[in-house]
C-alpha cells in the first residue's frame, strides 16, 4: 500500500522526483526552441509596466479562427479550474474521474461538494453515467492519467441547457493536427481549456487559456484578479501560437508518439499491462509495491492512487527518449 497523503487531490508529480531520474513530470524532455527563449527573454524589458495580455489574446482567437470575445488568457490551466470553480453557486459540479485533479480540488476550495462520476477501466466516456441534475462536468481529453482520447460526440453529448462542460485539453497537443479538439466548437455551454506547461517544457510559465460561449468566458474574466497572467507567460502564449510554434508543435507531436510506442513495446516485452494512450504518458498496472521499489532504485514515476478510481498498482510514467525508457524498462523486468 502507497503512503498516505494528506490531500491526496492535490498531489502532483513534481514533488516525487527530487533527485531522481523523472519519469513522473509530463513535460517534454527536450530544449526549449530558441525562438521561445527569445521571446521570453525579450518579455523582460517590459516587465516594468504592468501586464497585459491583449496581444496573446487576439494570437489565441487568431490561431483558433474565434471571435476575441470567445477567447481568454489565463496563469496556466490551474487559474481557469479556480476561475470555473468560482463562477457559479454549482447546485451539482459532476468531475469525471480517472482524471487531473485539480478542478476537483479547485471546486472543493470554493466550497462545493463535488460529484464524481468514476469510469471503469478501459475508462471510456459513457454519458449516461452523469446525472441529469448535474449543472457543470469537468472532463479531460486526452485525459490525464488515462491517456484516453473521448471521441467528440460523447462530449457534445453531455451538453444541454443549463449546464457547463469544461474539457481540460492539456495534452490534446500531443496529437498531431489535434483531429480530437473541440476549441472550433462554438456550443453554448461548451468552454475548452488549454496549457502550454507540458508541451514547450515551462512550468514555471504559468501559461494558458480557455475558448468558449462568448458569456461564460465574459463571466470568467471578470472572476480574474487584475494582472494575474504575467508578461511572460503572456509572451509564451504569443510566440507559441506563431507559425514557427504551430510546427514545432507538430513536430513534438510526432516525437512523443514514436517514444511512446517504444514505452510501450517495452511494456510489452516485460508483461506489464497498460492502458494504450494518446498523450505524453502510459498509465500501467505495474502491481502493489513497484512505486516505492522504483524509488529504491532511482526512478521516480508518478503513483496513481491518488487519482479515484485508481489504487496503488497502477504508475503513471512518463513519455521520454528511448535511451531513458531503457533505464525504466530493465528495472521493471527485475522488480516483476
Amino acid at each position: 500500500m502507497a503512503d498516505a497523503l494528506p490531500d491526496p487531490l492535490r498531489h502532483h508529480g513534481d514533488v516525487e522526483v527530487g533527485d531522481l531520474l523523472d519519469l513522473a513530470v509530463n513535460v517534454y524532455d527536450g530544449p526549449r526552441p530558441p525562438w521561445l527563449d527569445a521571446a521570453l527573454r525579450a518579455s523582460l524589458d517590459e516587465v516594468g509596466a504592468y501586464p497585459t495580455s491583449e496581444r496573446a489574446r487576439t494570437a489565441v482567437a487568431t490561431h483558433h479562427r474565434r471571435p476575441e470575445d470567445e477567447a481568454l488568457v489565463t496563469a496556466g490551466a490551474a487559474e481557469a479550474f479556480t476561475l470555473v470553480a468560482r463562477l457559479r453557486p454549482w447546485r451539482r459540479p459532476v468531475v469525471v474521474h480517472p482524471q487531473f485533479t485539480e478542478p476537483h480540488a479547485a471546486l472543493e476550495q470554493a466550497g462545493h461538494e463535488v460529484t464524481p462520476v468514476v469510469l471503469p477501466a478501459p475508462f471510456l466516456l459513457d454519458p449516461a453515467l452523469v446525472p441529469d441534475d448535474a449543472d457543470l462536468v469537468v472532463l479531460g481529453n486526452p485525459t490525464n492519467p488515462t491517456g484516453v482520447v473521448h471521441p467528440p460526440a460523447e462530449i457534445r453529448a453531455l451538453l444541454r441547457p443549463g449546464r457547463v462542460v469544461v474539457v481540460d485539453e492539456a495534452f490534446m497537443d500531443c496529437l498531431p493536427g489535434e483531429p480530437a479538439s473541440l476549441t472550433g466548437d462554438r456550443s453554448a455551454g461548451l468552454v475548452v481549456l488549454r496549457s502550454l506547461t507540458k508541451h514547450w517544457s515551462i512550468p514555471g510559465i504559468r501559461a494558458g487559456y480557455l475558448v468558449g460561449d462568448p458569456d461564460l468566458v465574459a463571466d470568467l474574466a471578470h472572476g480574474q484578479v487584475p494582472w494575474s497572467v504575467s508578461t511572460p507567460a503572456a509572451a509564451a502564449v504569443t510566440a507559441c501560437l506563431s507559425p514557427e510554434g504551430v510546427e514545432e508543435g507538430r513536430r513534438r507531436a510526432e516525437e512523443i508518439g514514436d517514444w511512446r510506442k517504444v514505452l510501450e513495446a517495452g511494456l510489452d516485452e516485460i508483461g506489464v499491462p497498460y492502458r494504450p494512450s494518446a498523450a505524453s504518458f502510459v498509465l500501467a498496472q505495474v502491481g502493489e509495491g513497484v512505486h516505492r521499489g522504483l524509488r529504491r532504485a532511482g526512478i521516480a514515476v508518478r503513483r496513481a492512487d491518488t487519482f479515484p478510481g485508481l489504487d496503488g498498482s497502477w504508475v503513471r510514467i512518463a513519455v521520454r527518449p528511448p535511451a531513458t525508457t531503457q533505464l525504466l524498462v530493465d528495472v521493471l523486468r527485475v522488480l516483476g
